[in-house]
């Protein structure tokens, strides 16, 4: 990979950015609509870049291939799970908490390769990376000041989602072979099957008159976090591969509770703080050690 220059540093913040995001609008948007039909326009406006790009570039989309219960399967754990967990969580937990809690999906994904990989074995770096972050999120769920009774499975159910991410992950690995572009295309197709009849039988969103801004935040939550970013993933990763890429993971956190705190006013606690940089600090060790196998 070619050794990185500004404007790939520039793009790999903006896609944090964009990433980071997604929680403050993603509390905007409950205010209107249900965490089931807020996953539902996610995926939906998502999947409009990228199968305009599958077919100016005419890449086959395999969605109903011999593979599609792969591509059902990833869509359902890799993206309908966990945007209605972190969508149903985040109406009782700030948004910045969300991004936190959230981040720790490196951290997530080391403990399952280990498991679940050949190559991604633990080592004393990886050990200590993991063992720092959780203690974070450990530490933050102390804060009684934004999280107690009312909202800890709120919290929990972020957490969750976040673990779905990096299961989803895993099973990707069965379908590697494939294009990231029609792999993506495929699963975001599944998951607007799936999450059409959910969301449209139990919510019945057209029976709601949503606010502008949630209708705004919504449509930005699918056609620029999820779709765009997706696109921007890719070109990072071709450019500069996933060591690169991979450092998004730093700046998520810092600018989801940044933005949180900039667009909705959300509460900054000491706890709050002091997680986020556990968080960081672990997820440093750990890829760092997944740094230091390739050099």
């Amino acid at each position: 990979m070619k050794q990185p220059k500004f404007l790939d540093y520039l793009l790999l913040t903006l896609l944090a950015l964009i990433w980071a995001s997604a929680f403050f609008n993603i509390k905007i948007a409950t205010f209107s609509f249900g965490s089931l039909t807020i996953a539902f326009l996610r995926v939906f406006f998502g999947a409009i870049p990228v199968l305009l790009l599958c077919y100016l570039k005419r890449i086959k989309i395999e969605a109903f291939s011999k593979d599609w219960y792969w591509f059902a399967l990833i869509g359902l754990i890799n993206l309908v799970i966990p945007f209605f967990l972190i969508a149903y969580g985040v109406k009782s937990v700030q948004s910045n908490l969300a991004a936190i809690l959230m981040s720790t999906t490196p951290l997530s994904s080391t403990i399952l390769g280990h498991f679940y990989t050949k190559n991604e074995k633990f080592n004393f770096m990886k050990t200590f990376g993991i063992m720092i972050g959780f203690s974070g999120i450990i530490y933050l769920f102390s804060d009684n000041l934004l999280i107690d009774e009312n909202n800890f499975f709120s919290a929990l159910l972020i957490l969750l989602g976040s673990t779905c991410y990096v299961i989803g992950g895993v099973l990707t690995l069965k379908i590697s072979r494939k294009k990231n572009e029609n792999v993506t295309g495929s699963i975001l197709i599944w998951a607007v099957l799936i999450l059409f009849p959910l969301a449209f039988f139990i919510e019945q969103p057209w029976k709601t008159i949503p606010r502008l801004d949630s209708t705004i935040s919504v449509i930005y939550l699918g056609f620029v976090s999820t779709g765009i970013a997706w696109l921007l993933r890719f070109k990072i990763l071709v450019n500069n591969g996933l060591i690169f890429q991979s450092q998004v993971s730093y700046l998520i956190p810092i600018f989801g509770t940044i933005l949180s705190y900039i667009f909705l006013k959300e509460l900054i606690t000491m706890k709050v703080l002091i997680s986020l940089i556990a968080v960081i600090i672990g997820i440093y060790f750990v890829k760092a050690a997944d740094k230091a196998k390739f050099i």
